[in-house]
């Protein structure tokens, strides 16, 4: 290994990182986290914090999680590496595949397909709504809607479904027949509404009113988050959901939930549908699945696209990737499924995120920085920070920064992006852990 100094001095000098400037790699410099244990972090130079991003939404189990590291070492030394495409297969993918089905069963979700990650399962998700309406002789359905400040990873349709202007100007033109509507975000919306019930109800009417616009007979899907994440942990209203489905289903759309962050615990629920009480056609699915121990997705697919799809000689699926069902993230997969279960982590992260989200508040009440706060479901939380509360300005980028690094040095990693700071600690947190978070974000305010 090598020392502290060589790591900072070549960070930046043979690497970019995602989501930042090159330059902002060198002129600032980001923690080089070399070791962890529990629900802890360490940097290269001995500095041990509670991780109160979770890695990045992804270490449900945190990081001695031994039951998911053995069996991918088991894994490896029995089959390292198949394809599971045709004419071949694995059996720890086909394993998966069985309990997968049983775990989202609830959903109305039974058949799985494998990917390498969130990105791709999105993509996946979108090819294969096109191709649903296609085999059903409606091909002029090739159209998507998506939330505002929804986030659907990288690629070109993810970052073309995405809300957030951040991921796509820089790469356009993207995919067209991409359109969005307004996210039910109670703090800043365009209709001024600041009742969750009735916002949810001028959103839902924005997206009969896209629908009407674009025609229904040309869109495939609407896909969204259950609650946004990246975009700042924007949960709607317990209404919304049921009526975009209700919607969806009225019009011959395909409704695709976005639960790269959500499924597997993460709102209190096994999934964000299941927390609203809907059953999607399609969930994409990646992250906690493997605890962040092996890059793996799955997404998940419903009565439809199965009956569509598993009665039609000519439905083959053009689209893959060479680590779909890899037997090594399968392996882990099963494992983290097993321990999750176990562990019954949804129980904690209600009560974490509970104990997270009041606390929180009771920050709001000590510092005016802190406009809103936002969670209560699950362990996601978000703070947004304003440099004036009456007109809810944005805070610096500067300040922002600011109250992050004091509340590192403090003993908490946290993430800002924007204006919010957005905490997505393991499932696994303790009380004490949930206070150590508290202390340093106190101490990152205080420090403004």
């Amino acid at each position: 290994m090598k020392d502290s100094n060589f790591l900072k001095e070549n960070n930046a000098r043979f690497m970019w990182h995602p989501m930042t400037s090159p330059k902002d790699s060198h002129d600032t410099p980001p923690k080089i986290i070399t070791g962890s244990s529990g629900v802890r972090i360490e940097d290269t130079d001995g500095h041990s914090v509670v991780d109160a991003v979770g890695g990045l939404w992804n270490v449900n189990l945190g990081y001695s999680c031994q039951p998911v590291k053995d069996a991918i070492s088991g894994q490896l030394d029995k089959l390292p590496y198949y394809s599971t495409f045709r004419g071949t297969s694995n059996d720890a993918a086909i394993e998966l595949s069985y309990e997968l089905g049983e775990f989202f069963a609830p959903d109305g979700l039974s058949r799985a397909f494998f990917t390498s990650g969130g990105s791709d399962s999105v993509e996946t998700a979108l090819r294969l709504a096109r191709q649903y309406h296609k085999l059903r002789g409606e091909a002029g359905r090739v159209k998507f809607l998506s939330l505002k400040k929804g986030y659907h990873g990288t690629h070109i349709g993810g970052a073309s479904v995405n809300g957030n202007a951040n991921f796509r100007n820089a790469y356009e033109p993207l995919l067209p027949g991409c359109y969005h509507i307004p996210a039910p975000y109670t703090y800043r919306n365009p209709f001024n509404e600041a009742d969750p019930g009735k916002l949810a109800q001028l959103c839902a009417a924005a997206l009969e009113d896209e629908i009407a616009f674009q025609g229904a007979n040309t869109i495939a899907a609407m896909i969204m988050e259950p609650i946004l994440g990246a975009g700042g942990v924007i949960p709607p209203h317990k209404s919304f959901a049921p009526m975009v489905r209700e919607i969806c289903d009225r019009n011959g759309i395909l409704l695709i939930t976005d639960e790269v962050i959500t499924a597997y615990g993460r709102t209190g629920a096994w999934s964000g549908a299941r927390l609203w009480g809907i059953q999607p056609d399609m969930m994409c699915t990646a992250k906690a699945i493997t605890n962040g121990y092996f890059p793996f997705g799955a997404v998940m697919l419903g009565d439809r696209m199965v009956e569509v799809f598993e009665n039609n000689a000519s439905a083959k699926i053009g689209h893959g990737y060479t680590y779909s069902g890899h037997p090594v993230g399968a392996a882990a997969a099963l494992a983290c499924l097993a321990e999750t279960r176990r562990l019954n982590v949804v129980d904690n992260a209600t009560a974490r995120g509970t104990q997270l989200y009041q606390g929180c508040l009771a920050l709001k009440d000590k510092y005016d920085t802190i406009g809103d706060v936002r969670g209560g479901h699950g362990l996601m939380t978000a703070i947004e920070m304003v440099s004036d509360r009456a007109t809810k300005t944005p805070i610096d980028a500067g300040l922002a920064m600011t109250v992050q690094e004091a509340a590192y040095q403090a003993g908490a990693m946290v993430r800002v992006s924007g204006p919010n700071l957005i905490l997505s600690p393991p499932l696994v947190l303790t009380e004490e852990d949930t206070s150590t978070i508290l202390a340093a974000l106190d101490a990152g305010f205080s420090a403004l």
